[in-house]
């Protein structure tokens, strides 16, 4: 045993130590939403209200994207444990290409879904308010995603804290922005929207800066783009529909709550909002560990495969166990902070529970999702997402949330079955692929 878990135990520390600052950026990505909730909640119902919509619509765009481009940082990672530096510059531009490709076309995609929402119901006044902030919320999905590839760039180089500080700019320009253009210019909820957008467009030339810092992005030999490209898109559209399809799992589940009352999306809201911020680390290691996976793959050092994810899982598994702790003892006292009514508060405390019994099995699938992408196998556990999310966990949700009668609780009990069956099936995948030295495929 102790042969099997020394070599797993040797990655843990690399492995926490690229994970930690990648977490804090994506805090800084989810506190720029949050500072557009506060400073537009002085405005009044309707701007806070068209603020959420976009905020709910934009999130699939991000998954969708994100998906698409981080194939590039795994790459880089990989060529880099290839020592060829030529490769790494042809990576990132690869990965600069689809983040363009894939900008244009979710930012197109959300402002023709600007069309949909008066067939939905949304009242008059939210959508006079909502079009120019939409719009250029849209907008700003190009420059998102291009960020997302030189932060992913950076991570893979070993600095990843220079990845933290292109994110923690966006998200400090973007306090005095908001500011200015929301209150001082007058702009409202638009003032909010041309925020985020300068707040991104000024944080590009600063990680361009620091990745020329580096000698190897401007390494000669980057070859045709072509062959990364299709490599990268590749590995990419699994990943986008994965995530996308993952986000929408949740989102229906929460939605599902609506026919049991306005209690039950109270205390869903104030749940998801606390586990939001705990799921952080879990997804921090998924990153982690696709880029040590695919640094380990490209220098040929398949003996380190397992261990890199066996150190993840045990990562995941001692935060995952805390959090279940917490949820027990404390996820009374959270929902107090956040609610006064009692109905709320004893809903609460009881989906905090449900949400404890599936952290361990939540964090292991997550763990192995990142490994498995470090191989840039991502068709398979597409698969696997899907048939978890939407075949498996859906209908159990409902059964149990409505003809069974357990309602919230039992909505997300189902949605956990999906959960375990990922937990288990992409760990033996992963598994399943290093039982021999795995192949590199061709750059």
């Amino acid at each position: 045993m102790m042969t099997t878990l020394r070599p797993a135990l040797a990655e843990v520390r690399p492995l926490v130590a690229l994970t930690v600052p990648i977490v804090a950026g994506f805090a800084c990505s989810t506190l720029i939403m949050v500072v557009d909730t506060v400073m537009v909640a002085p405005l009044g119902t309707v701007p806070l209200a068209a603020v959420s919509m976009a905020a709910s619509a934009i999130i699939l765009f991000y998954s969708a994207i994100y998906g698409v481009v981080t194939a590039s940082g795994i790459r880089i990672s990989e060529h880099l444990g290839a020592r060829a530096p030529g490769a790494v510059r042809g990576a990132l531009r690869a990965g600069l290409v689809l983040a363009g490709i894939s900008g244009t076309a979710g930012g197109l995609g959300m402002a023709a879904l600007f069309l949909v929402l008066p067939l939905i119901g949304t009242p008059g006044a939210v959508l006079a308010t909502l079009g120019p902030y939409w719009m250029v919320m849209a907008a700003t999905l190009l420059p998102w995603a291009v960020s997302i590839v030189l932060i992913g760039a950076l991570n893979a180089e070993g600095r990843p804290w220079q990845g933290f500080g292109v994110g923690a700019l966006q998200l400090t320009a973007n306090i005095p922005l908001n500011w200015g253009l929301i209150h001082a210019a007058g702009l409202g909820v638009l003032g909010a929207g041309l925020a985020s957008l300068i707040a991104t467009l000024l944080s590009i030339p600063v990680a361009l800066w620091l990745l020329r810092r580096i000698d190897r992005t401007r390494a000669p030999g980057a070859g045709p783009l072509g062959p990364e490209l299709g490599v990268q898109w590749r590995a990419g559209w699994p990943m986008a529909v994965a995530f996308t399809a993952e986000g929408g799992g949740y989102a229906v589940a929460g939605l599902m709550l609506a026919g049991l009352g306005a209690a039950a999306l109270a205390a869903n809201q104030i749940v998801q909002a606390v586990m939001t911020v705990l799921y952080m680390l879990p997804l921090g290691v998924a990153t982690a560990t696709s880029l040590q996976v695919g640094h380990a793959r490209g220098a040929g050092h398949e003996v380190r495969l397992r261990p890199v994810l066996t150190a993840a899982i045990l990562t995941v598994t001692v935060w995952m166990g805390l959090i279940i702790v917490l949820l027990v003892l404390g996820g009374e006292a959270m929902a107090r902070l956040l609610s006064s009514d009692p109905e709320v508060i004893a809903l609460a405390t009881t989906l905090f529970l449900v949400m404890a019994l599936m952290q361990v099995f939540d964090g292991v699938q997550s763990a192995s999702m990142g490994a498995l992408r470090g191989l840039l196998d991502t068709r398979w556990p597409m698969g696997i997402t899907l048939l978890g999310y939407w075949i498996v966990a859906m209908p159990a949700a409902w059964t149990l949330g409505f003809p069974a009668g357990f309602g919230a609780p039992g909505v997300w009990l189902g949605f956990a079955m999906g959960v375990v069956l990922a937990a288990i099936v992409l760990p033996w995948r992963f598994w399943w692929l290093t039982r021999r030295q795995v192949p590199r495929p061709a750059n």
